[in-house]
C-alpha cells in the first residue's frame, strides 16, 4: 500500500504540472512549494518555539482559527505556523497578522518530511479535520511529537473502516489525540481499536458563533434589506443561480434578494445578471440612496458574506447539488432558515440542523417553492429562525474542550 501511496503522490504531481499550463491554480500550488524549504531556511529562527497547524484549504484554516486564538492569547511566547495544501487557502490568509508564518505543504515524502521537521522542529501538530500524509505523520511520530486531529470527522465508507485500510489504520495510530465532531465517527474509530478520543464538536461552531454576538455592520445591506423579508443565496454555484432566477420572475412574493456568487469574477457576474429579468444591483455600486430602488442585489466581491447573513432570514446556500457545500453554520448562527441540495451526507452539521427542524434539504426548484410556501405560513418561519440559533448555542465549547486536553503539553 505504500508503493501504491507513493505512485498516487507522484502521478497527482504530474497532473498538476500538466494543468499548471493553461490553470491558475495549478501553477499557484507549483509556485508555491518550490518556495517552501527556502522560506522556512530564511524566516524560522533557531529560538523559536514553534506550533504547526495543518490546513487543506480554507474552510480548514477557520476550523482551526478559535484554537489559534487561544494559543496566541494564552502562550503568546509560541510561533504559529501554518501550512496549507491549496491554493484557495494559502492565497486567502497569507497575510493574516495571526499567524507567525505560513507557507504550501511540500508534497509528502520521507525526504521532504524530514527536511521540513529538521528545519521546523515544532513543539506540537495540529491536522484540521480530514488531513493525513503518511510520511510527515510518521516523522512526527517518530520524534515524539505531539500530534492531533482537529474537528475530525469520519465515515463509514473511507478506507480506515475496509479491509485493505491497513496502511491508512497506521496513519491513524501516529496520532497523539483525536477530537471529533460526532458520535458516528467516535463510534467508528473506537470500533477499530481507537479510544484516545474526545467528542469535543466543531470549532467553526464557535468561531461563528462569537461573529454573530458582535458583527460587523454593513449599512447598505441593512439599507437594501430595509427590514422587508430577505432571500440570500450564499456561495452560490450554477444550479442554486437557475433556482433563483426562475423562482424571482414567476413568484407573486414580495421579498428582497441577495445573490452571493461563489465566483465573483466579471465573467460570471455577467453571466448571472443575463439570466435575471429584473431590475438589479451590483454591490460595487450600491450606495444609501439607490439601495432601495431594486430587490436584488448582488454581491461582486469577497469578504462580507458572513456578515450578510444578520440581515436576511432565508439562506440558500451553494455547493449541495455538487457535493461541495459551503458554509451553512454562519447563516444558522444569524438565525435563518436554512436550504442546500441533497448532497450534502459529507457536510454531518447539514443533516443536525435539518433534525433540529433548521435547515431543509432541496432537489429542485419545486422542493424550493415547497419549502418558501411553507416557511411564510403562520409562525413557521421564526420558528426554523429560532431552531437554527438554538443549534448554535447549544454547540458552542469545542475550542475549550480541546484546550482543557491540550494544555499540559505547553
Amino acid at each position: 500500500m505504500k508503493l501504491i501511496y507513493q505512485i498516487a503522490l507522484f502521478s497527482y504531481t504530474i497532473l498538476i504540472r500538466i494543468a499548471s499550463l493553461f490553470n491558475h491554480k495549478a501553477k499557484l500550488w507549483l509556485k508555491g512549494r518550490k518556495n517552501s524549504f527556502p522560506y522556512l531556511e530564511t524566516q524560522i529562527k533557531k529560538e523559536d518555539q514553534i506550533i504547526w497547524f495543518h490546513c487543506a484549504s480554507l474552510g480548514e484554516f477557520e476550523q482551526g482559527k478559535p484554537l489559534m486564538e487561544k494559543i496566541k492569547k494564552l502562550r503568546p511566547e509560541y510561533k504559529l505556523l501554518v501550512t496549507f495544501f491549496s491554493p484557495s487557502g494559502y492565497e486567502y490568509r497569507k497575510d493574516n497578522p495571526l499567524i507567525d508564518y505560513v507557507c504550501y505543504l511540500p508534497i509528502d515524502s520521507k525526504k521532504n518530511a524530514k527536511k521540513f521537521m529538521k528545519l521546523v522542529k515544532p513543539k506540537q501538530a495540529y491536522f484540521i479535520k480530514y488531513e493525513f500524509w503518511y510520511y510527515y505523520l510518521t516523522t512526527l511520530h517518530q520524534q515524539a511529537v505531539p500530534t492531533y486531529l482537529i474537528s475530525g470527522v469520519f465515515r463509514a465508507n473511507q478506507p480506515f473502516f475496509k479491509w485493505y485500510g491497513s496502511f491508512n489504520r497506521k496513519m491513524l495510530s501516529f496520532f497523539t489525540h483525536f477530537f471529533i465532531q460526532n458520535k458516528a465517527s467516535v463510534d467508528l474509530l473506537n470500533s477499530i481499536g481507537f479510544n484516545n478520543i474526545t467528542q469535543s464538536g466543531d470549532t467553526r461552531i464557535d468561531r461563528v458563533y462569537e461573529n454573530s454576538q458582535s458583527p460587523t455592520p454593513l449599512p447598505i445591506i441593512e439599507k437594501f434589506t430595509n427590514k422587508k423579508p430577505t432571500i440570500i443565496i450564499g456561495s452560490s454555484w450554477e444550479k442554486e443561480e437557475e433556482i433563483i432566477s426562475t423562482y424571482i420572475q414567476t413568484t407573486d412574493k414580495e421579498f428582497n434578494y441577495i445573490i452571493a456568487p461563489h465566483d465573483v469574477s466579471k465573467a460570471h457576474i455577467d453571466n448571472l445578471i443575463s439570466t435575471l429579468d429584473t431590475k438589479h444591483l451590483l454591490y460595487s455600486e450600491a450606495n444609501q440612496r439607490n439601495a432601495t430602488q431594486h430587490n436584488v442585489l448582488i454581491i461582486d466581491n469577497i469578504g462580507i458574506l458572513a456578515n450578510c447573513y444578520q440581515y436576511t432570514d432565508i439562506a440558500l446556500i451553494g455547493g449541495g447539488f455538487s457535493g461541495s457545500l459551503h458554509n451553512i453554520l454562519e447563516p444558522a448562527s444569524f438565525g435563518n432558515a436554512i436550504l442546500f441540495g441533497e448532497k450534502h451526507e459529507k457536510f454531518h452539521e447539514a443533516q443536525d440542523l435539518i433534525d433540529s427542524y433548521a435547515a431543509f434539504s432541496i432537489g429542485s426548484l419545486d422542493d424550493f417553492i415547497a419549502i418558501v410556501n411553507h416557511l411564510m405560513m403562520k409562525e413557521n418561519l421564526q420558528d426554523t429562525k429560532n431552531a437554527a440559533t438554538k443549534y448554535i448555542k447549544n454547540s458552542v465549547g469545542a475550542t475549550d474542550k480541546i484546550w482543557e486536553v491540550v494544555k499540559n503539553n505547553f
